[in-house]
Order: structure tokens, then sequence, then C-alpha cells
């Protein structure tokens, strides 16, 4: 544990390194790396040899297996990044998801230096999301997406007015 650190309570950490100047609070931590100058908290969990670079923040109920945070990176909130690389200043929306696992294999994403999730993003290995790219919150993202590209990949909404009667009952 580097110099400044603070680790508050509620917090495990086993057979990690934590940088300089980073805080850490109600967090379990195993076989990870944190960097300097982060905050990691309340809630997260890194695990499986996750590596969170210098300046990052990773908040409340985001866990890290076996991934890999650029400097300056967010995931502020309610995500899951495994087997992931992360790039440099990338910003993580709340709720998105490495979708990773095939029910056989475990597959890579990739996020390129200064991309965005948007709120629920599913990302479904294997994927590279290039650098400066969005996703549309909401997205299920299955496919490549080019640097400095917007993918969006939901249904529209479609609205069946009277649907239910005045008791809550459907219509038949």
């Amino acid at each position: 544990i580097g110099p400044n650190s603070q680790i508050g309570p509620g917090t495990y950490i086993r057979d990690s390194t934590v940088g300089a100047n980073t805080r850490i609070v109600y967090s379990h931590i195993e076989q990870s790396t944190v960097g300097d100058d982060c905050r990691v908290g309340p809630y997260a969990r890194l695990r499986g040899e996750a590596v969170v670079g210098d300046r990052c923040r990773i908040g409340n109920f985001v866990e890290l297996k076996h991934a890999t945070l650029g400097p300056q990176t967010t995931a502020a909130h309610l995500s899951y990044l495994g087997d992931a690389t992360i790039g440099t200043g990338v910003n993580i929306g709340a709720g998105t998801v490495t979708a990773n696992y095939d029910g056989t294999h475990k597959h890579p994403t990739i996020v390129g230096d200064r991309s965005k999730t948007g709120a629920n993003s599913v990302l479904v290995a294997p994927v590279e999301v290039g650098q400066g790219a969005n996703i549309g919150a909401g997205s299920v993202i299955v496919e490549n997406v080019p640097d400095r590209s917007l993918a969006i990949a939901r249904a529209r909404q479609v609205t069946k007015p009277d649907y239910y009667d005045e008791g809550g009952q459907k219509q038949s």
C-alpha cells in the first residue's frame, strides 16, 4: 500500500498492490493492482488480476475480473467488466456489462481511448470499440465499432395504448 493512501472500513485486500494517494472504502480486492491517485468503492470488487491505472474512479457496485483499465478511466457504478482491456480516459456508463462468456469459453472486450458507453450497455465479446467511440444507452453491441463512431443497437419503442383495462387486466 503506497504512501498517503487511505484504506477505509469494510475493505478486504489480499495479494494486491495499491498505489500512492489512493482511497479505498468498503471494497474487496484480490490479486489485483490499483494505481496512484485512484478512488475505489464503496462496494467495488476487483479480482482475477484486475489492473487499474492511475487517476481512475471505480465506484459503487463495480466488479472487475481479469480487466485492465487505462489511466483516467471511470466506471462509477453498477458495472461488470470481465476479460476486458479498457483504454485511457474512458467513461463506462452505469450498468455497462461485458458479456464475456458464451457457455464454453471466455472472450475479450477491448474499448479504445476516450470512448464512452451509455447507461445499460452490453458489450458482447469478442468485440472491439474503437478510440473516441460512443455507445448509445441501452445498446447491445455484438459487432466491432470503428474509431470516432456512434453505435446504437436497440429496438424502437412500441407503445400499445389501452392495452390494459382500468382494473389492470390485459385486454383480449
